[in-house]
C-alpha cells in the first residue's frame, strides 16, 4: 500500500473514533477541561498514549469574504482554545510531529470538539510534515578539498561562498527549498534521465529561470545542477531526513496564527505594512497593506475587522515606461522556458514594482516603487545645481518613490534620483525617510520640506560613503575605491553591491545599513547625516555574510547572518579607534556575537544551523507580546520566525499551508490596554511562487497575525 492509501486508512478509521467525540449544542458550551466564549472554539486532543501536547489545532473557513484560517498549539494536557472567531462554519484538525492530519471537521464557534490525534503509520508518514529545513539538509555541502581549482567548481568559489548561495543570498533569498513541491520534480516537466538532467529544466523555468540559470550555470559553473539533483534522486528513492522536529514548547505554545488569503494565485507578495515601527500604534486596527514588487501594479488592501479585500492600482508617472523586467531586474520580461504550473503565460507584469511600504505618523504610507524609467532627470546629474548632484551625480535609478494617503487614496510621485529597496523612518523632527538600495550613496527624503512643498528635488539628497582615513572627524577629498591612500585624504567606500538594509539609530542620529549581501564585503555600514561620514565593520568570516537587518533602542545591531546564526553589533564594545588608517573593517571583532538559529545543520556543519533566514526586524516597543527590544527573524526553512527572547530562541510556526516563507514583518498595537489581543506581528506570505506551498497551484498570497498570549488557554 503506498503512502496515500496508508494516510486514507489511518484517517479513516480516525474519522470514526472521533465522530463519538464530538460535542455539540447548548450543552457543549462548557467542558469540564475548560471553558469557551461563544467566539471560540476548543477542546481536548487525545492520543493512545493520552493527551497530545504541542500539536496544532486548525480552523480553516471559506464563508468570509476570503479564506481565513486560525491556528494554536495545545498545552501540556492536549487541550485548546481557538479565540475569537468570526461567525462562519469551521474545518477543524489536528496537525503535529510523528502525528499524520486527523479528519477535518465541521464546527462553530461556541462548541467544544475533541479529536483523535492520528499517528503517523511510519516515519515516511510523519517526515512528510516536517519544516523544509529538515529535507534541505539531506543536500550534501562540497567538501573543502573540492575548492580552489582542483575540480570543475570555479577556483573564485570558495566553499563559504557556496554555502552562502545555497543559503539566505541566493537560493532561499526567493522562495523556500526542502517543502514538498521542490524536493521533487513537477511531473509536467516529463522523465529525465537524472536529476541533475531534471533540475537543469527546472532552473531555467518561468520569468525568474534567466537569473538563476546565470547564477548556478554561470557564477558557480553548473556544479549545483549535480549536487540538486542527487539530493532529490535520494528523495525519490526513498530516504528520509535524519534529524526530528521538536514539538513546540514553553512560550511555541502560547502563539496564535492568523491567516487571510489576498492578491491572485499567480502573483505573489513581497512583504506587508502595519503601522509606524517607531510609534507602532499608529493605523490601530487599520487596514494591510501589501507590496507586490514584481508581480503586479494591484496593491491588496486587507481590512482584517470585515475579512475584505480590496485592490489599488499603482500608477506610475510614465505610463508608456517598459515594464520593470529585464535587464538591471530580478525578473524577464517573458519566461526563460515554460513553467510547470503557468506554462508559457507572462505572471509578472509590474511596473511600480512597489519593494515595500512604510507608515509614517501621520498614517501615510511611503512606498519604494518605480514611478518612471532609469534614466535620471536632468537634476540628478553632472552639471545640476542640485547639491548632492554638484558632489555626486547619478544617471539613474531603477525605483524611487511615492507616497499614498489613504485617508484620501491620493498617490504622489515622489521621483529620487537614487534608487530605493526598503525604507526606514528616522527619528528626527524633519521625520526623514533613508532608503536601503541606493547603491554608492545614502538617500534620504525629508518628509518635512515635502509636506511644506510636495517638491521631490527640494526635498531630497545623497551623500556618497567616505571612510574617514585621515581621523580628523571632517569630511575631506577622498581617494577612489581602489587607489592608494593619500596623506590627509579620505577613502571614498564602495559597498558592493549596495545598502541592503536600512536601520535608523533611535538616539544618535546615526544611520546603518546591512552591505555587501550580493558582492563585496559583507557588514554593517554607519552613515552620520552631520559629518557624512561613514565606517565599515565587516562581518567576522565565521558569520560567512548577512542578508536583512535591523537596530534596537540601544543602537546595537542585528542581522540574518549567512552561517544560520544571528548576528549581532554593538558599536559601543569597540576597544579600538573607530576611524582612521587603523580602522580596516576588521578594526571591532569584540563588537560581534553569534546566535544560533533552531534546525539541523549540514552534514559537516552541524554547529551551523541550515536555517537561511531572510531579514530581521526588532520590536522596540513589545508590539508582539514577547518583550521590549527583541529581535524577530524569519525562518525561511521552517515556516515561520523567531525571536530571541532572554537568550533563547523562540520558534513561531505558521502550520498551515506548509511553505509559509516571508521577505519581512513589522508589528502594531492596536489597543495597549487590551492585552494579548491588541498586540500582533504582521507579515506577508512572501516568497515569489506561492503556488510551491502545500495548496499547490491556485494558493494566494496570505497575510498572516502572529500573536502570543500569556498561556496556550487564554481568549
Amino acid at each position: 500500500m503506498g503512502l496515500r492509501g496508508v494516510l486514507q486508512s489511518a484517517l479513516a478509521v480516525a474519522a470514526l473514533a472521533c465522530e463519538a467525540m464530538i460535542l455539540s449544542g447548548p450543552s457543549a458550551q462548557q467542558s469540564p477541561a475548560l471553558s469557551i466564549d461563544p467566539d471560540d472554539i476548543g477542546g481536548v486532543v487525545t492520543g493512545a498514549n493520552g493527551p497530545e501536547a504541542g500539536v496544532w489545532v486548525i480552523a480553516e473557513t471559506t464563508d468570509l469574504p476570503t479564506r481565513y484560517t486560525k491556528s494554536v498549539v495545545t498545552d501540556d494536557q492536549g487541550r485548546y482554545v481557538i479565540p475569537d472567531l468570526p461567525v462562519a462554519n469551521y474545518q477543524v484538525w489536528v496537525r503535529g510531529y510523528g502525528l499524520v492530519d486527523s479528519p477535518r471537521m465541521r464546527a462553530k464557534p461556541g462548541q467544544v470538539l475533541n479529536h483523535a490525534a492520528v499517528l503517523a503509520p511510519d516515519a515516511r508518514a510523519a517526515a512528510h510534515y516536517y519544516p523544509a529545513i529538515y529535507w534541505y539538509t539531506m543536500m550534501k555541502i562540497p567538501p573543502a578539498k573540492d575548492f580552489g581549482g582542483s575540480t570543475d567548481i570555479p577556483e573564485n568559489i570558495t566553499q563559504d561562498r557556496w554555502r552562502q548561495r545555497m543559503g539566505n543570498v541566493d537560493c532561499i533569498g526567493c522562495h523556500q527549498l526542502g517543502q514538498a513541491a521542490t524536493r521533487t520534480i513537477p511531473a509536467q516537466f516529463g522523465h529525465f534521465e537524472s536529476g541533475e538532467e531534471a533540475w537543469m529544466r527546472r532552473i531555467a523555468a518561468g520569468q525568474s529561470g534567466e537569473s538563476m540559470t546565470n547564477r548556478i550555470a554561470g557564477e558557480l559553473g553548473g556544479v549545483p545542477y549535480r549536487y540538486f539533483g542527487e539530493w532529490t534522486d535520494r528523495v525519490a528513492r526513498g530516504e528520509l531526513p535524519k534529524h526530528k522536529p521538536q514539538r513546540p514548547q514553553g512560550l511555541e505554545r502560547n502563539v496564535v496564527v492568523t491567516t487571510w488569503d489576498w492578491s491572485q494565485p499567480n502573483k505573489y507578495m513581497h512583504d506587508l505594512i502595519s503601522s509606524d515601527r517607531r510609534n507602532p500604534t499608529v493605523n490601530a486596527y487599520g487596514k494591510l497593506y501589501g507590496a507586490p514588487e514584481y508581480s503586479t501594479d494591484l496593491m491588496p488592501i486587507l481590512d482584517p475587522k470585515t475579512h475584505t479585500v480590496t485592490n489599488f492600482k499603482l500608477p506610475v508617472a510614465e505610463p508608456n515606461m517598459p515594464v520593470s523586467l529585464g535587464p538591471g531586474h530580478a525578473g524577464a520580461v517573458t519566461p526563460t522556458t515554460p513553467s510547470a504550473y503557468w506554462g508559457e503565460e507572462v505572471v509578472w507584469d509590474t511596473r511600480a514594482n512597489n519593494h515595500n511600504s512604510m507608515f509614517d505618523d501621520k498614517g501615510r504610507l511611503w512606498l519604494a516603487a518605480s514611478v518612471r524609467g532609469l534614466n535620471n532627470p536632468d537634476f540628478c546629474k553632472k552639471g545640476s545645481d542640485h547639491p548632492s548632484a554638484k558632489v555626486f551625480p547619478l544617471e539613474r535609478s531603477s525605483r524611487q518613490a511615492a507616497m499614498l494617503d489613504p485617508a484620501t487614496m491620493k498617490y504622489s510621485f515622489v521621483d529620487t534620483c537614487f534608487g530605493t529597496h526598503h525604507p526606514q523612518f528616522g527619528y528626527d523632527a524633519d521625520n526623514t525617510l533613508w532608503f536601503s538600495g541606493t547603491g554608492q550613496v545614502a538617500g534620504w527624503v525629508n518628509t518635512k520640506t515635502w509636506d511644506q512643498t510636495g517638491d521631490a528635488q527640494k526635498a531630497q539628497g545623497w551623500a556618497p560613503f567616505v571612510l574617514d582615513v585621515s581621523g580628523n572627524g571632517a569630511l575631506d577629498a577622498w581617494t577612489e575605491p581602489g587607489k592608494p591612500v593619500e596623506a590627509g585624504k579620505d577613502i571614498r567606500y564602495n559597498p558592493g553591491s549596495g545598502p541592503y538594509a536600512v536601520m535608523p539609530h533611535p538616539a544618535d542620529g546615526s544611520v546603518w545599513y546591512t552591505v555587501g549581501v550580493f558582492a563585496g564585503r559583507p557588514g554593517f555600514l554607519r552613515f552620520d547625516p552631520k559629518t557624512k561620514l561613514s565606517e565599515f565593520y565587516a562581518i567576522p568570516k565565521l558569520g560567512i555574510g548577512v542578508r536583512g537587518g535591523d537596530i534596537d533602542k540601544n543602537g546595537v545591531l542585528w542581522g540574518s547572518g549567512s552561517n544560520g546564526h544571528l548576528i549581532s553589533f554593538d558599536r559601543r564594545k569597540c576597544k579600538g579607534p573607530l576611524n582612521g588608517p587603523s580602522a580596516t573593517g576588521e578594526h571591532c571583532p569584540e563588537g560581534f556575537a553569534f546566535h544560533r538559529y533552531p534546525g539541523p545543520g549540514f552534514d559537516g556543519f552541524e554547529e551551523f544551523s541550515a536555517e537561511a533566514s531572510y531579514y530581521t526586524w526588532v520590536d522596540q516597543h513589545n508590539a508582539v507580546g514577547l518583550g521590549d527590544n527583541v529581535p524577530i527573524s524569519t525562518a525561511n526553512l521552517q515556516d515561520g520566525f523567531v525571536g530571541l527572547k532572554d537568550g533563547r530562541m523562540i520558534l513561531m510556526r505558521v502550520p498551515y499551508p506548509m511553505g509559509f516563507y516571508a521577505k519581512g514583518l513589522d508589528a502594531r498595537i492596536d489597543d495597549p490596554n487590551a492585552g494579548w489581543k491588541g498586540r500582533g506581528l504582521w507579515s506577508a506570505s512572501g516568497d515569489r511562487t506561492p503556488w510551491l506551498n502545500e495548496l499547490g497551484k491556485g494558493a494566494r498570497p496570505m497575510a498572516v497575525q502572529i500573536q502570543v498570549r500569556p498561556n496556550p488557554l487564554a481568549k
